[in-house]
């Protein structure tokens, strides 16, 4: 259910985001990240990071602040697919799964041991609470943002 909520949040989330000039997307905002172009780059990067984790691939936790793409298009492109994977490997979770904990080390190099279910209600978190900042971000710009209330989503 989180996984569908995330793709659909996200898809209305870059429809509103998609009509904005390109000074409005990269403005400098108060908020994490400072502007929208900012945020939406750190979403798709932490989601890829724990989805690495979750997967037994991660190589490494890179800056926060790191810009995935430049390019909206590309950013867009790159959401959709990153919501693709994310949705299909919480459709296929295999039983033991929350079970298990994933060691990593975090962009400061210090060492963690997560617990499965922690993991994923943090992943899960994350996401919805920068979505919250984009949505703040978005109307400063002038454009209406969407609803993304979990239960209009999911139950339409």
């Amino acid at each position: 259910m989180l996984a569908r909520y995330n793709r659909i949040a996200n898809e209305r989330l870059y429809a509103c985001c998609e009509p904005l000039e390109d000074f409005e997307f990269r403005k400098r905002r108060p908020g994490s990240f400072g502007s929208i172009h900012g945020l939406l780059n750190h979403i798709l990067l932490g989601d890829r990071i724990w989805m690495g984790r979750f997967e037994g691939s991660e190589d490494g936790t890179p800056s926060l602040n790191t810009i995935v793409f430049d390019d909206f298009a590309k950013l867009r492109a790159a959401r959709a697919a990153e919501d693709q994977r994310i949705e299909t490997f919480f459709e296929n979770l295999s039983e033991d799964f929350l079970s298990r904990s994933f060691r990593y080390v975090n962009n400061q190099g210090k060492q963690y041991v997560e617990l499965a279910p922690v993991a994923v209600i943090h992943f899960f978190n994350h996401q919805t609470h920068h979505r919250g900042q984009v949505h703040v971000m978005v109307s400063q710009a002038g454009v209406q943002p969407p609803s993304l209330d979990l239960h209009r989503i999911i139950h339409p």
